[in-house]
């Protein structure tokens, strides 16, 4: 009997709805749609100016329409010769999306990943919701791909799930809705297995904790995550119990674009989809041709607020207090800089007037990191990081791109989650 069902199931397979229409959607006006075009022109141009090859981007760029060809041609020549098995799931994932986005095969690149999955378990009850991250890009790239060979594992992941989505963060929780979606939209109704009914269940509690985390002003979780929650939002079989109003959402997103609050090239390519109507679901019906819109003209597009150019002061705090670390310290010295200056700038001012405050970066897609701060170096082993406080709050931009106000205290807290 499990082969006949096997077989009704291809059959239904082929004529099942694999519909991405929005459940709710709204769209940025005639008026504010050159915010939206300095933003794509802004996170395209910085491919040329960085080594670091971002797969969000180029889906990003897919998805909405490129403008810019010979960025998209890098990303897309970069993508197809990186090895696969060097990646983690969730890089290997967007790498497979980014290149399907750009009519390329992802060739072995699919096979790795579809091990991986198969291999994959959470690495203990309880984990930090951080470690979904990855495998729900995983389910949702091979969902795309194949999505009947992807039932076991989409099955076995949602039932983790289950016993898990109250830990995830806002942006794990919109990557797996939009997992699952797939797999959802992929079942074909009247399928004798009930792997609608799991999903659907799965995908209710993965809303409802986007919904608790809508804000009274739209924006959900903080405005770097809104994109992708704004994404799963739109397409999901299941709402959250909280009402979500996606023009306050959109209007908030373009006020904070107005004050030039996007301009890491990675949060530009999660919002963009959002701004344009498009999500990651749309992927595989993305259409390559020769034709391309033409961008309107750089003096076409607005600029945020100017800030002033005199200099502002801010107090910065390197501390580590952990156990079993050798080194403790809390020291605090005031730097001076130009107002408008990002928290990097604060950092090389610091480590000028003071060796003690000398520090190392590395490059992620979320552009420059802090990676160690007097020899002391994060460790994923030992689950350390530098965390960068504002007063006590956590700043949820990196130092290349946070911009400090006058009398403002920054602190670098090594800390261990």
């Amino acid at each position: 009997m499990a082969w006949l069902t096997l077989y009704l199931l291809n059959v239904l397979w082929a004529v099942a709805g694999t519909s991405t229409r929005a459940q709710s959607s709204c769209s940025v006006s005639p008026e504010q749609q050159p915010w939206v075009d300095g933003l794509q022109v802004l996170m395209e141009n910085s491919v040329a100016k960085s080594d670091f090859t971002n797969p969000s981007i180029l889906i990003a760029m897919n998805l909405v329409g490129t403008y810019n060809l010979e960025a998209q041609k890098i990303l897309t020549n970069r993508l197809m010769a990186i090895d696969g098995a060097d990646l983690t799931s969730g890089q290997l994932a967007l790498t497979i999306m980014a290149l399907t986005s750009s009519c390329r095969d992802p060739g072995s690149k699919v096979p790795i990943l579809q091990k991986k999955m198969e291999k994959w378990e959470p690495s203990s009850p309880g984990a930090e919701g951080s470690a979904f991250y990855g495998p729900s890009l995983a389910i949702l790239a091979l969902c795309q791909k194949n999505s009947e060979a992807t039932i076991p594992i989409a099955v076995r992941f949602a039932k983790t799930l289950m016993r898990e989505s109250s830990l995830f963060s806002v942006d794990t929780a919109a990557v797996a809705t939009l997992a699952l979606t797939c797999m959802y939209n992929r079942i074909p109704v009247g399928s004798q297995e009930n792997y609608r009914d799991l999903f659907g269940e799965v995908l209710k509690d993965l809303v409802d904790n986007i919904g608790l985390r809508i804000k009274a002003d739209g924006i959900i979780g903080d405005i770097y995550s809104t994109g992708l929650a704004m994404q799963a939002l739109s397409v999901t079989p299941e709402q959250p119990s909280t009402k979500w109003d996606c023009e306050k959402t959109l209007n908030m997103i373009l006020n904070e674009i107005k004050q030039g609050k996007f301009q890491n090239p990675m949060s530009i390519a999660q919002i963009l989809p959002s701004l344009k109507g498009k999500t990651y679901l749309d992927v595989p019906q993305v259409i390559c041709g020769p034709d391309h819109e033409v961008p309107p003209t750089l003096t076409d597009y607005p600029s945020p607020i100017p800030t002033s150019a005199s200099n502002i002061t801010v107090t910065y705090t390197i501390n580590n207090q952990l156990k079993g670390v050798d080194l403790l310290f809390n020291v605090s010295i005031e730097v001076s800089v130009r107002s408008g200056s990002v928290l990097l700038a604060v950092l090389e001012e610091a480590q000028r007037k003071n060796s003690m405050f000398k520090f190392e970066t590395k490059m992620t897609s979320w552009g420059l990191m802090v990676s160690s701060i007097n020899n002391i170096a994060e460790n994923a082993n030992h689950k350390t990081y530098w965390e960068f406080l504002s007063g006590k709050t956590p700043l949820n931009e990196g130092v290349a791109y946070y911009v400090p106000f006058n009398r403002e205290h920054i602190t670098a807290n090594f800390t261990q989650y």
